[in-house]
């Protein structure tokens, strides 16, 4: 599976970017889809995830409230909605999966990774 993300840039502090996982040769609806991030010199965190089957979501409480994930399967989309974006948010964002992988299991460990979109929020 490549996954490939999408979306980011730089936003002011409040604003509103989308982000988007895509797959080549492969369809994302098989799969839960995660989205980390990574801030430098920090370690990378899970942000969000959405089931396969039943489009169960999930998210971090950093995030909670002001982030969403979607996903548009006849597309072979995921996407990241962020709202409300602060300083804080600024990281490289990453969507992942791997075979069997689910929402509840928290961490990836190897599995596919998206090369990463920069997100920058300014204050």
């Amino acid at each position: 599976v490549q996954l490939q993300a999408s979306g980011g840039g730089l936003v002011q502090s409040g604003g509103s970017l989308r982000l988007s996982c895509t797959a080549r040769r492969s369809t994302l609806d098989k799969y839960d889809i995660a989205w980390f991030r990574q801030a430098p010199g920090k370690p990378r965190v899970g942000v969000s995830c959405i089931g396969s089957t039943d489009g169960v979501t999930d998210y971090a409480d950093s995030v909670r409230g002001r982030f969403t994930i979607s996903r548009d399967n006849a597309k072979n989309i995921v996407y990241l909605q962020m709202n409300n974006l602060k300083p804080e948010d600024t990281a490289t964002y990453f969507c992942a999966t791997d075979l069997g992988w689910k929402c509840q299991y928290k961490n990836i460990m190897s599995g596919f990774w998206g090369q990463g979109t920069l997100v920058t929020v300014s204050s």
